[in-house]
């Protein structure tokens, strides 16, 4: 008798998860069970690992971490299969991140440093770290902690992890003005797509940041194309908020380039999507956006509604980081409608802020604004001392276009003023802030001055 030989094909151990995890990955990605599994897993076999009824291979967990953009760590119970204090709070970090929480966000996130995390939880930690010091303007904190992500997901071969970081270096770049914003979003979008498949949710956010990058560099046509790729991107899944900051940095293109139709409509979209949302944050972002939008084109009374809702908005949310670009928009609203005195106040406002939060740019801003104050009132010794605060700021900060635009503002105040030398020689500093190298600084500007005076 012959024995029927069968062959079976070995079934490979489960891997022990954090309840909830996988669903939870899949709610915050806006996919549907069939788009978490496709090409990989049916939508039933999901269902049974999202209710705990099966446990998954290890390829099919690595294959739901592709799908989601989450990190395999984020889907494993604790080694021994529990779920101790530190694995909780690493999943609050991160709700606290998204929800722009920032300073809770990093005292927790320092907190678990302090415990000890186990080594495949920290390059998490680090990296939402980094990205909660990189919403709270603190660009060198944010800096370190990232480098460190990066360093550990480059380690562990995580390629979403990684690509996600990188991306968060090239906001960082983004912010700072630097020249490697571009090069980092892009070496973040080959990442990203180099994997398969690719991870949408994360491809969309690296798509936006490089848009970004391509407004900050005013190129203006790069910056339009790749927002709109974005938002093809994120297409792929439901995600509100994610589509309504695309809308709104398509807005702020189209708004630099002159097209303020298509920037006032994109800016509208935003904040009607916001609105269903009910995203606090986001939405006082965006209304602030589009009163400068409506500004630019003398809709003041309209752009006036906008600002006022951001800082109603930003109040109720108890968000501080930016409320002074909004003040500072709403005084040069109220300086354009010919109140000096409420101008006065929202700058002065503004100033007490930003130097409480430490924000250079804006409180470089918010001189220049006391300054043109100071001007209108005929409070010339005042408006001196704001403007050279304002360009003393905006020269250590680095920021050559606000620096230009504060050397031209403040040459034709010296002009009306007739002060004709001393506003040549900001005239002068103004285009080589514009183009430099382009004339020699040789001759001191004191002297530089005297001569024009006696000419």
């Amino acid at each position: 008798m012959v024995s029927e030989v069968r062959t079976q094909k070995r079934r490979l151990p489960g891997v022990n998860l954090r309840p909830g995890s996988v669903k939870q990955a899949r709610a915050e990605a806006g996919l549907s069970l069939a788009q978490v599994g496709k090409g990989h897993v049916t939508a039933p076999a999901i269902y049974l690992i999202e209710t705990g009824r099966t446990r998954p291979s290890l390829p099919t967990l690595e294959h739901i971490a592709r799908r989601t953009g989450k990190p395999v760590e984020f889907f494993l119970a604790d080694p021994d299969g529990s779920i101790d204090e530190t694995q909780t709070r690493l999943h609050e970090l991160e709700a606290m991140v998204a929800d722009g929480r920032n300073e809770d966000a990093i005292r927790l996130g320092r907190w678990l440093l302090d415990q000890g995390a186990s080594p495949y939880r920290l390059g998490r930690i680090r990296l939402l770290l980094g990205q909660a010091h990189l919403a709270s303007s603190q660009p060198e904190r944010a800096a370190a902690f990232l480098a460190q992500a990066r360093a550990h997901f480059e380690a562990v071969n995580d390629g979403p992890m990684l690509a996600e970081c990188i991306g968060s270096q090239a906001a960082l770049a983004n912010m700072t003005k630097s020249k490697d914003a571009v090069a980092l979003a892009e070496k973040a979008l080959a990442i990203c797509r180099g994997l398969s498949p690719v991870p949408t949710p994360i491809e969309a956010r690296l798509l936006a940041i490089l848009a970004t990058a391509h407004v900050a560099s005013r190129d203006w046509d790069n910056a339009i194309a790749v927002f709109e790729q974005a938002i093809d991107a994120s297409s792929d899944f439901f995600d509100l908020r994610r589509l309504a900051r695309l809308y709104s940095g398509l807005s702020t293109a189209y708004s630099d380039q002159g097209h303020a139709e298509a920037a006032a409509r994109y800016g509208m979209r935003s904040v009607a999507l916001l609105e269903v949302q009910r995203d606090r944050i986001d939405l006082a972002r965006s209304e602030s956006n589009l009163a400068l939008i409506l500004m630019t084109r003398g809709h003041y009374s309209a752009a006036r509604q906008h600002l006022d809702r951001s800082l109603e908005l930003s109040e109720e949310a108890d968000l501080e980081a930016g409320r002074s670009q909004v003040l500072l928009s709403l005084c040069e609203l109220s300086l354009q409608e010919g109140s000096d005195q409420q101008a006065l106040d929202y700058a002065q406002h503004a100033l007490e802020l930003a130097e409480r939060l430490g924000e250079e740019a804006s409180v470089a801003e918010a001189h220049s604004w006391l300054g043109r104050i100071a001007d209108r009132r005929s409070d010339h010794k005042a408006a001196d001392r704001e403007f050279e605060l304002a360009i003393s700021r905006f020269e250590e900060l680095g920021m050559r276009e606000r620096l230009l635009q504060c050397h031209g503002v403040y040459a034709e105040i010296l002009e009306r003023r007739g002060e004709l030398a001393k506003a040549y020689v900001h005239m002068k500093l103004a285009l080589q802030a514009s183009r430099p190298g382009l004339l020699r600084s040789d001759e001191p500007a004191e002297e530089e001055e005297e001569r024009v005076s006696s000419a």
